[in-house]
């Protein structure tokens, strides 16, 4: 038998792999479903790339790939028989045949236990050899099965381990003395002590300077005041400002000359007021736990309708998403997105395609992964309801007195998770995170991943005018940009109980001063429409160029829609970064409307009566050192360091922030950062300003002819691909990026100023030209319940517009005081009643919290 064996598997013997280091194996879940070896068919791994799949797409992969050999792990989950001692360990049979398996962890292991077997399973006659079998199978057969079996699970965090072992632990870190004296250091605004650099700033653990480095740690430069310093006062330690965040910080010891670990780093910052390490360290261990030492019990309770009776629903649309641990605030926002038709069209609609063309590796497809978690969603597969002997069995041993929601189990997003967070500094973490940025982040990889084809987030896209006037012309600048979410401001000044607040405040501040208790928290009443009047009312805009003076003025900006989305997304702006550094946010709650009109805020575009800004740039200041006047280079032009700092104190590359203030012109750390969101997985992100020189087109120039340009070679065509998926003509997408030398958002600006002439003309006899030269501008045009399709307009993003009248249909709900710890949960109304989606458990609401939400979806209604 044995050699039988051995002659069956010879032909097979070049594709059997071991498992190398670095090698991930898929034991735990297929990459097409939700099959694991928990399943029916149990779970097929391929003995050559080691991806998993379920029975269903088996055999799609050996048609594929012509693999031949996979691995069929299979567990058998049964209920223990009656008198089985209580707290027994599950039993097993053979061993450990699936460590490291991260499969169901709902079960009870007084009350089940379970069977695991293994087989080697030979496509396409499906012939099975059972494991283990090492007298009889070849021994590198045996070798790789072995190393399959207990393999490690493919999404455990990679140790760097060489790092670790390259940096020690400071001997100074255990005994590091700091002094008391009263020094805090604020979240934003650092400069060196002894000079203007605001760059390279290192923070001395003994007494809190923030100096400049210079050689030391990352050869960036300085003026060495941090050196100087500890040859001063032989203080020892310092971290890097810039690398400050919850998972640790770089540090540099004087006295060992090298870099080194200091294991109580959470402890030193904390006592010069930043305090975010500390707050990761009461979060890591669950994802439910609140940094505040008082509980927020009510908000709790009232989001997740805690107390109520609530009734479990099951069936398509209706299944819960695992949480991984922190990761709710993703499950949230799938969840919505995967109730608008849209997406549901594009990934579930298109699921067979989008499989049979998946890469060898759809584990790192994005379409793939999102049609797989789709398919979960809406499917049923997965939100089967329990049998009615189930149902009796659990309210005879009293399990489940309320909403018998542990019979919900919910999908995994482990694999999409993986994929769409690789790269990210925030989201690869395990630490709670900002469900807006999330939405952020997933719209962009829908854009960057539907170049040429269906893209569904054409239903969040718009246009917003911004309107900048100079305080002392009075002249104007008309400006569009593209965007998929309101930010609504929370004006407190305009809550209904302002007296309440004030008496609130008073009280904390006492209770502060008599280190007694604080009281009961007041949550602060504002107006919806005092959240829409703040969003449309003039802003001041800071360090404003007037081009009409040729010098800085006093400018205020005001925004309205040049047209309005099919699915309109409102955050509210609830969350403010505290001295210690830490996102807090605001308590409040806002009387959101079930139906909303914004049609009073259609731009209108320049008036008659109003006198454009001159079409002018700052002056631009070459470099001292030129070796040619003529031909120099743009020197760094004037940028707002302060808004750059605020930034940078949030993670983002120092570069990248710079470039984010000066793309949006000084206009505020709030603009800069949704540029930053906008660009961050851009090949250049981090790399330094590179303005181009005086003989560069530049997307202001004249009207020298686009194709003038010294860049002879084609441009990315990721760049061209992220234009043209935004519905730009691919022509007029690459003379956009080689007259501004390759740079997106110039680029975007460009094709803005310049729209295409031979479009414009034909579309002279339709369109409202009077108001101004912006293609987009809607003018007082009427427009119909008709989305409008991309041909309307070839020369600018594609926008599905219509009228401004909206229904909410879904809305996310933050619990606890930071976007760094907490919990979300969604609600989202179906067949015309809400359902609360609280991670894998489903449920109608009562009663919806709809005054608490953080993020809003509406949808919009026809004029009918």
């Amino acid at each position: 038998m044995a050699a039988d064996l051995g002659e069956l598997l010879v032909p097979y013997m070049p594709t059997i792999r071991v498992p190398r280091t670095g090698d991930r194996v898929y034991k735990s879940e297929c990459a097409f479903s939700f099959d694991s070896p928990e399943s029916e068919g149990g779970l097929y791994v391929c003995m050559n790339t080691f991806l998993g799949f379920g029975r269903e797409h088996v055999e799609r992969h050996y048609r594929k790939t012509g693999q031949s050999v996979y691995m069929h792990l299979k567990r058998h989950v049964k209920e223990k028989a009656t008198g089985a001692a209580a707290g027994a360990i599950p039993r097993r049979r053979n061993g450990k045949v699936f460590l490291d398996l991260e499969l169901n962890r709902d079960f009870n292991g007084e009350d089940y236990e379970y069977e695991d077997e293994a087989k080697l399973v030979i496509f396409p006659d499906h012939f099975e050899i059972p494991l283990p079998n090492i007298e009889e199978l070849p021994a590198l057969v045996t070798i790789a099965c072995d190393a399959v079996l207990n393999a490690p699970s493919a999404y455990k965090k990679q140790e760097l381990e060489s790092w670790e072992e390259e940096i020690q632990v400071s001997r100074h870190a255990r005994s590091l003395r700091q002094l008391d004296n009263g020094v805090r250091i604020p979240p934003s605004g650092w400069k060196c002590q002894k000079c203007e650099m605001r760059e390279n700033l290192w923070l001395n653990l003994t007494d809190g300077a923030v100096l400049c480095g210079k050689w030391f740690f990352d050869g960036s430069g300085g003026n060495g005041h941090a050196l100087d310093h500890f040859k001063e006062t032989k203080y020892p330690l310092a971290v890097k400002m810039e690398t400050i965040t919850p998972d640790g910080a770089d540090v540099y010891s004087f006295e060992e000359e090298e870099a080194v670990l200091d294991p109580h780093i959470s402890e030193h910052l904390s006592h010069f007021g930043i305090d975010m390490l500390q707050m990761q360290k009461k979060t890591e261990n669950g994802h439910h736990t609140d940094n505040s030492s008082r509980p927020r019990v009510s908000e709790w309770e009232v989001i997740q309708e805690s107390g109520m009776k609530l009734k479990a629903v099951f069936g398509s649309g209706y299944t819960g998403v695992k949480n991984l641990g922190n990761s709710c605030y993703l499950g949230t926002v799938i969840q919505v997105l995967f109730s608008i038709p849209d997406f549901q069209r594009m990934y579930v609609g298109n699921l067979q395609r989008i499989f049979d063309y998946s890469p060898l590796d759809p584990s790192q497809d994005f379409a793939t992964q999102m049609a797989k978690l789709g398919h979960g969603l809406l499917s049923g597969q997965y939100s089967k309801p329990p049998m009615k002997s189930e149902l009796i069995e659990q309210v005879m041993k009293e399990e489940n007195k309320v909403s018998h929601w542990h019979q919900q189990k919910g999908v995994s997003p482990r694999m999409l998770k993986a994929l769409v967070s690789r790269g990210h500094p925030e989201f690869s973490s395990n630490r709670q995170q900002d469900a807006h940025e999330f939405f952020q982040h997933i719209v962009n990889l829908v854009e960057r991943n539907s170049a040429g084809s269906e893209n569904p987030s054409d239903v969040f896209r718009f246009l917003v005018e911004e309107r900048v006037q100079c305080c002392q012309t009075r002249r104007v600048r008309y400006t569009q940009r593209v965007d998929y979410c309101i930010q609504l401001p929370a004006p407190i000044e305009a809550a209904t109980n302002r007296e309440e607040l004030v008496a609130y405040e008073t009280k904390r501040r006492e209770a502060e001063e008599n280190t007694q208790a604080p009281p009961e928290p007041v949550t602060a009443r504002i107006p919806f429409t005092a959240c829409l009047q703040a969003f449309t009312e003039p802003e001041n805009v800071p360090n404003f160029w007037s081009s009409a003076l040729q010098a800085k003025s006093a400018g205020v900006k005001t925004s309205r829609f040049s047209s309005f989305p099919e699915y309109l997304v409102l955050q509210i702006k609830k969350f403010t970064f505290g001295v210690d550094w830490v996102p807090k946010k605001i308590d409040l709650a806002i009387d959101v409307p079930d139906f909303l009109d914004l049609s009073r805020l259609r731009a209108t575009g320049l008036q008659t009566s109003e006198e454009e800004l001159p079409d002018l740039l700052p002056p631009i200041v070459l470099p001292e050192d030129t070796t040619d006047n003529s031909m120099g280079s743009i020197d760094s032009p004037e940028i707002d360091e302060a808004a750059v700092m605020q930034l940078a104190e949030m993670g983002f590359p120092l570069e990248a922030c710079r470039k984010a203030v000066y793309y949006t012109g000084n206009m505020g750390p709030e603009m800069a950062f949704n540029w930053i969101i906008a660009h961050m997985e851009e090949p250049d992100f981090a790399e330094p300003l590179a303005l181009p020189s005086m003989m560069d087109p530049g997307p202001y120039t004249s009207d020298s002819p686009t194709g003038a340009t010294p860049l002879a070679n084609s441009p990315p065509e990721e760049s061209i691909s992220i234009l043209t998926s935004m519905g730009f003509p691919r022509t007029h997408s690459i003379q956009a990026l080689k007259a501004t030398n390759n740079n997106l958002e110039r680029a975007l600006d460009w094709i803005f100023i310049h729209p295409e002439q031979e479009e414009s003309d034909a579309l002279s006899d339709t369109a409202d030209t009077q108001t101004n030269d912006n293609a987009f501008s809607n003018g007082n045009n009427t427009h119909s319940d008709a989305t409008l399709s991309p041909d309307r307009d070839a020369s600018g993003p594609r926008v599905k517009d219509g009228p401004g009248r909206y229904e909410l249909f879904a809305f996310i709900s933050h619990m606890g005081s930071s976007t760094m710890s907490g919990h979300y949960v969604c609600h989202i109304k179906k067949e015309g009643r809400w359902v609360i989606y609280n991670d894998h458990k489903v449920c109608l609401s009562e009663r919806p919290p709809k005054d608490l939400g953080y993020i809003y979806f509406y949808h919009r209604l026809s004029s009918s």
